[in-house]
C-alpha cells in the first residue's frame, strides 16, 4: 500500500454500496487504493476478508477489514475533519441515517431483482417476488421524493450521506432497470436532484459501469 493512502478500498464497478463508500471517500478527501474485486466471480478472494462474501471493504492500516458500508462511511466521516457527512446531535443524526436506511432499503430490492431475473433460469423466477421488490422500490423513491421536496439537499444546505445514499441508488437503478423503470420520468424531483449531484466530480467518476 502506498504511504499516502489510509485505506484499501476493495469494489465491484456496480455495486451501489461500494459507489456511496467512493463518493464519501472523495468528499472527506480520504486518500485510497481502489481495488475491484467482483463478489459473483468463481475464486474471488472477498470471502478472505468479509466472511459475508460482499463489497465494500475497508482495509485499515493495521490489516483489520471495515465491512458494510454504513460502518465504513462512519469511519471516513470520523477520520477525516473535511466537511461532515452526517450531523452530531443525535435526533439530526438519526433523521439523516433514516434517508440512508431507505436508500439502501432501495439498493437491497434492486439488487434482488437484478439476481433474480440475471442469475436464475426464466422457468424459475418468482414474477410475484419480483413485483413485491418493486412495490418496495416504487414507495421508497416516492417517500424520499416527497420528503426532499424542493430543496437541494436532504439536511440543511449542504451534502451528507443521504444524499450520497439516494443518489448511489438511483445511479443503480438506471444501470439496471434503465428499459423497463423510467425514474426519472415517475420522479421527476429525485430526478432533478441526481442531475445537480452529478455536476460534482465525487459522483461523475463514480457512476456504475458493466
Amino acid at each position: 500500500m502506498q504511504s499516502n493512502k489510509q485505506g484499501q478500498l476493495y469494489v465491484s464497478l456496480t455495486s451501489p454500496y461500494a459507489r456511496k463508500v467512493r463518493i464519501a471517500a472523495i468528499e472527506k478527501q480520504v486518500p485510497f487504493e481502489m481495488i475491484v474485486e467482483v463478489p459473483w466471480n468463481e475464486g474471488t478472494m472477498i470471502t478472505n476478508i468479509n466472511p459475508l462474501g460482499k463489497v465494500p471493504v475497508w482495509i485499515l492500516a493495521n490489516g483489520k477489514a471495515l465491512f458494510d458500508s454504513r460502518v465504513i462511511v462512519e469511519y471516513l466521516d470520523g477520520v477525516s475533519t473535511t466537511g461532515n457527512l452526517m450531523p452530531v446531535d443525535l435526533l439530526e443524526r438519526i433523521e439523516v441515517k433514516r434517508w440512508e436506511a431507505l436508500a439502501e432499503g432501495v439498493m437491497d430490492a434492486a439488487l434482488v431483482i437484478f439476481a433474480e431475473r440475471k442469475k436464475r433460469p426464466i422457468e424459475l423466477q418468482y414474477p410475484n417476488w419480483i413485483a413485491r421488490q418493486f412495490g418496495k422500490i416504487h414507495r421508497g423513491l416516492k417517500t424520499l421524493s416527497d420528503e426532499l421536496s424542493d430543496r437541494e439537499f436532504y439536511f440543511g444546505d449542504k451534502l451528507s450521506i443521504a444524499d450520497i445514499a439516494v443518489a448511489s441508488a438511483l445511479g443503480y437503478i438506471g444501470l439496471r432497470f434503465n428499459d423497463d423503470f423510467n425514474w426519472q420520468q415517475e420522479y421527476p424531483v429525485l430526478a432533478e436532484h441526481y442531475r445537480r449531484l452529478m455536476q460534482r466530480h465525487s459522483f461523475k467518476s463514480t457512476v456504475p459501469i458493466v
